[in-house]
């Protein structure tokens, strides 16, 4: 194989290598910002309650937030891009029916129907949806990583 057609894959592996790494920090800058917003808004829900109040449901989300978020950047594996991808699109699901259908109370969750929009529901949306996809593009790209085999560097990972 001459020296051009080596240096082709390589510039390709460089250039993955720079947008899986960009799009890690975008999805834990997502992923950030929606725990943050849980996190922020969670005392102000304690009163929406059944059995567990919808301010426990907010620190819930705030803390699986904010362990995808360092999973995606620590651990920079398959099952943890899909936990931040299963977090992110889990919250923007429960966001948006919360917001256009009163589903009542079911068990022990409370009615969290609320059929608005302000800033902060606005950001976590964002923050949500720039995690959807970011985490969508890693596991797209991981599992062309692993069809390339012996093209891949070995003993990097990302």
């Amino acid at each position: 194989m001459s020296s051009v057609t080596s240096a082709v894959p390589a510039r390709q592996g460089r250039a993955l290598r720079f947008l899986r790494g960009a799009a890690r920090l975008l999805a834990a800058a997502g992923l950030a910002l929606d725990a943050y917003l849980h996190a922020h808004l969670a005392d102000r829900y304690d009163a929406v309650s059944a059995s567990i109040s919808q301010g426990t449901l907010f620190r819930i989300e705030a803390g699986l937030a904010s362990l995808a978020a360092l999973l995606v950047l620590v651990w920079r594996r398959k099952p943890s891009d899909a936990f931040a991808w299963l977090v992110a699109a889990g919250g923007l699901a429960l966001l948006l029916v919360y917001r256009y259908v009163n589903v009542g109370e079911l068990g022990p969750v409370p009615n969290m129907y609320e059929p608005v929009w302000f800033r902060e529901k606005e950001l976590a949306v964002l923050g949500q949806a720039v995690a959807i996809l970011t985490t969508v593009f890693l596991l797209v790209t991981h599992a062309q990583r692993r069809g390339r085999g012996a093209h891949a560097a070995p003993g990097r990972r990302q």
